[in-house]
């Protein structure tokens, strides 16, 4: 990961920026700079994983155009040979470098074209215009506020922006800014087009999608490691990776130190698939103390977010401090779209769509801003193959009546794509697990216990009123409120809301975000 910010204004003091930008250094240690760019300023904090010497920093400038660029562009060495074909020329070994001749060759059309992740600023110092755009899903962060004077500031964080701006909320995913509008290039969640292909010629695209979305992610100049939690999302990402990588493949699985429902799951993958495999365990007070690095690094007060994310910034912990693993694969975006255990109650193929493509707009203030969060404050890159756009977009499209649960066995299109020998079969036919009550049960009983604990139920009541939006309605929610508040004061607009099975669904109207409380959880928590 890296981070970026950038700015066309003179009303932000340039110190205030810098100060701003700097709560943000762990996304990128190897290397800072700031560049006045005449209108105002552009900042970079770099993790060098592409073109790892100077070369490759950035912000990078071409004519009279400046960019900053957190991504990733999977194919670039391609698009590089035509664009010299063209005449261009490269200094450094970088993907990003190549933006800014796409830019001049492409414009707007560029973002729509790219195959990548990414959050990036561009500023065009003679037309003294600043652009930004953001990837579709939102895999990459980027968020905006105003300054005094109304000038709109770009950052990877809110926590940059906290100290200058008013207003902060998400960069929308698919969309770029300029002259003022926000304007959407790619929208994900909807298909641009219908599939009429059936079970096994799915299973069959799907199969080769995937496979080729984890391949393209194993593109790295600096090492790169695998978060396997022992559910079949993890476990398909790693063990392509293992099949298609030269020498073993280096695995990490959390888990508490007394219930760890994972930890054994995770090892008979990583046994089977010959990973180089570690086993981080953990305490119930281990995850008590992480709760206020955990807010403060998610930005969030969402219940869900912050149960999952106490072990995965743990593990990512774990993984920085001691290996010189550079990026990370996880296996985020799955559930939103094959579906969750909750989505076995969609009433209908067309109430099981609607859903999946809610998820997908708002997963940018969920499972994505967990998996960025927790892996870059620890210095690290996370790549999600089920993001792959042509992997992604191809799954949305397909006919919502077979994604359902109507085989007896939720996920069956992406259980049955890689039914063989790549995985065992009880791993890929294993019910679903909540990552939270996975890392084990007394995780979230503890924090849950504790909070009960720390609020009395007159100080609930008191302190619950003092919120008109989105409103905490248990202990365990003020507890994450309150932490929020803490750092990101008056910012709570940024999330949607409470991440919740849709609680007008039959057999949804539940009040806590874990799968556990469903009737259908079933065999899911053994």
């Amino acid at each position: 990961m890296c981070s970026i910010m950038g700015y066309e204004g003179s009303a932000v003091p340039t110190e205030d920026f810098i100060k701003g930008f700097d709560e943000t250094k762990s996304r990128g240690p190897d290397m800072s700079r700031v560049v006045d760019t005449g209108g105002g300023i552009m900042a970079f904090h770099r993790l060098a994983i592409m073109g790892l010497d100077e070369t490759g920093m950035q912000p990078f400038r071409f004519g009279g155009l400046y960019l900053v660029c957190n991504g990733e562009l999977y194919g670039f060495r391609k698009t590089k040979r035509e664009l010299e074909a063209k005449g261009y020329t490269f200094v450094s070994d970088s993907d990003c470098e190549l933006i800014l001749p796409l830019f001049c060759e492409y414009g707007f059309d560029m973002f729509s074209m790219l195959d990548a992740e990414f959050a990036m600023i561009i500023y065009d110092s003679e037309k003294k215009r600043i652009v930004a755009a953001r990837d579709p899903f939102g895999i990459r962060p980027l968020y905006y506020g105003y300054d005094r004077e109304g000038e709109i500031v770009f950052a990877s964080e809110p926590k940059n922006l906290v100290p200058i701006c008013k207003g902060i909320m998400p960069f929308p995913p698919g969309h770029y800014y300029a002259d003022g509008k926000f304007i959407c290039y790619r929208d994900i969640s909807t298909p641009r087009a219908k599939s009429d292909d059936g079970v096994e010629e799915a299973s069959a695209k799907i199969h080769d999608l995937l496979i080729s979305a984890v391949e393209k992610r194993l593109d790295s100049d600096s090492p790169v490691g695998f978060l396997l939690s022992g559910g079949l999302d993890s476990s398909l990402v790693c063990a392509i990776a293992a099949k298609h990588s030269q020498k073993p493949i280096k695995t990490f699985a959390i888990g508490m130190s007394k219930d760890a429902i994972d930890l054994r799951y995770a090892k008979e993958v990583a046994d089977y698939i010959g990973s180089e495999h570690t086993e981080v365990i953990i305490t119930e007070r281990d995850a008590i103390e992480a709760l206020p690095d955990v807010v403060k690094l998610l930005g969030t007060f969402d219940i869900t977010t912050i149960r999952a994310s106490v072990g995965m910034y743990l593990v990512c912990k774990y993984i920085h401090e001691n290996t010189d693993l550079r990026v990370i694969l996880t296996g985020e975006i799955s559930d939103e779209l094959f579906g969750y255990k909750y989505t076995d109650f969609a009433p209908s193929p067309e109430e099981f769509q609607r859903e999946a493509e809610k998820r997908v707009r708002e997963l940018h203030m969920y499972d994505v801003l967990r998996a960025d969060r927790c892996i870059s404050v620890n210095s690290l890159e996370a790549r999600v193959p089920f993001g792959d756009l042509a992997f992604a977009e191809y799954v949305m499209s397909l006919d919502p009546k077979i994604k359902m649960n109507v085989y007896g066995k939720g996920k069956y299109l992406l259980r049955h794509a890689f039914e063989g020998d790549l995985l065992p079969r009880d791993i890929l036919m294993r019910e679903k697990a909540a990552f939270s009550d996975a890392v084990g049960h007394s995780m979230v009983d503890c924090i849950k216990r504790y909070a009960e604990e720390y609020y009395t139920d007159a100080e609930f009541e008191e302190k619950r009123a003092a919120y008109d939006y989105s409103a905490p309605f248990t202990k365990e929610s003020l507890l994450y409120r309150e932490l929020f508040e803490r750092f990101y004061p008056n910012c709570a607009r940024m999330i949607a809301g409470f991440w919740m099975p849709n609680r007008t669904w039959e057999g949804c109207d539940v009040d806590d975000p874990s799968a556990r409380v469903l009737s259908n959880y079933g065999d899911s928590g053994k």
